[in-house]
């Protein structure tokens, strides 16, 4: 891994893209005499890294005193999209517009990019537990999807913050009965792409003993700023 790029943000804290291979990924750090506490933080359905939702998201994570790092999907952001990526992504455009069921289109496209993006992950997670100022424990914070399969087969990660607005796979909603990591899970109760009684369903099957349920009132983008600071005092209770 090495960085291609870094500045010093207004409130201290050190922004550096990075590139690992064909990866591409940002990382926040705070100022700090002390090894630092990750969280990995990823966007829904594999939006861009860069997107103003996630980056401030992670720079008030960041402020909070932990090392924050996100990475692009294969296909998303400044990544090479395949053919077929191309193709998902028309077909669901044109699903949308015609009001025809999208369900099947998701499953065929994120199920595979789940697949991918969960192996990119834990090699970004190796190098980044490395780095002299990073040392554990580590969380997860956004994509449903990954983090399930992550929290299944990483056992690095200590709790994590899931939002319930992306589209998750039937594999992984299998899965979810073997999560069993302090999980925070963030509900907007009015979502317009994802049904409030699927995320229910899958809030129940969560095999977690500690599990929280936030759901606020709400479209997709509605979710209150307050439950970022929320979710920063529920990673301080576990990876602090």
């Amino acid at each position: 891994m090495h960085f291609t790029s870094e500045q010093r943000l207004d409130d201290g804290v050190l922004e550096r893209e990075l590139a690992l291979g064909e990866i591409r990924g940002t990382l926040w750090t705070p100022e700090s005499a002390t090894p630092l506490p990750l969280i990995l933080m990823a966007h829904n359905n594999g939006l861009p890294k860069g997107a103003a939702r996630l980056v401030a998201r992670a720079r008030s994570s960041a402020a909070y005193g932990y090392a924050v790092a996100t990475i692009d999907a294969s296909g998303c952001g400044d990544r090479t999209r395949s053919a077929a990526d191309e193709q998902a992504r028309a077909d669901f455009r044109r699903a949308m517009q015609a009001g025809e069921p999208v369900d099947e289109i998701f499953e065929s496209f994120i199920g595979p990019l789940v697949e991918k993006a969960v192996p990119e992950w834990r090699t970004t997670l190796d190098a980044l537990l490395a780095l002299p100022e990073i040392s554990g424990p580590v969380g997860y914070s956004g994509w449903t999807a990954v983090g399930i399969r992550l929290a299944v087969v990483e056992p690095r990660i200590a709790a994590a913050g899931f939002f319930a607005g992306g589209y998750v796979p039937r594999a992984q909603r299998e899965e979810a009965r073997q999560v069993n990591i302090p999980l925070l899970f963030l509900l907007q109760w009015d979502d317009e792409g994802n049904p409030r009684q699927r995320a229910l369903d899958l809030f129940d099957a969560f095999g977690a003993t500690e599990k929280t349920l936030h759901a606020n009132l709400g479209g997709h983008t509605g979710t209150p700023w307050f439950e970022v600071e929320d979710g920063n005092r529920f990673f301080d209770r576990h990876l602090k």
